[in-house]
């Protein structure tokens, strides 16, 4: 990408709110979205940007890395000249990926799914899973990382200012 259309990507993702910088993503780098796709902070889109599928309901946090291809054949460029491999990213509906995850060519990750911070997905991951690690695999069954979140979790009442978040969140926790 020309540095100007480089640097007018990063300007409008930064001023755009986070339901909405799907659009640009799929204007410079014809990444494929579905509905509600929530983008919080920069995602690093492959090359081949064209071959990422997102489906409907999907946060991508920050600094998820996307590769569609292998950049390790170019060791055997000396003797195959132009050789490449490249794989299709297919992410599923209601799925949260979180920051610092990179996620390799040929991988499928299904619906209802959380990958965890800092994971490498370097496979594909089935439907109902929180999948965490290097490589990425399947820790927990959705249903149970629910239960899990309304055991620990609270209920914040709608519209708080961030001062009123604060303090609810400090009562809570004490």
């Amino acid at each position: 990408m020309k540095i100007i259309n480089r640097l007018l990507y990063l300007l409008l993702m930064s001023i755009t709110p986070a339901k909405k910088k799907y659009f640009w993503c799929e204007l410079f780098y014809k990444v494929k979205f579905g509905r509600n796709v929530n983008i919080i902070g920069f995602p690093r889109w492959a090359s081949e940007a064209y071959l990422i599928t997102i489906g409907n309901d999907v946060t991508i946090t920050h600094h998820v890395v996307f590769h569609t291809h292998d950049g390790g054949v170019r060791v055997f460029r000396n003797n195959f000249p132009g050789i490449n491999v490249y794989g299709k990213i297919t992410i599923g509906n209601n799925v949260f990926i979180g920051s610092d995850t990179i996620i390799m060519p040929n991988v499928s990750i299904g619906n209802n799914v959380v990958i965890g911070s800092g994971s490498v997905v370097s496979r594909s991951i089935p439907d109902n899973v929180v999948a965490v690690g290097i490589p990425a695999r399947a820790v927990k069954s959705i249903k149970e990382y629910r239960e899990n979140c309304l055991k620990k979790g609270m209920i914040l009442p709608p519209d708080l200012s961030r001062k009123e978040k604060e303090e609810f969140i400090k009562q809570e926790l004490n």
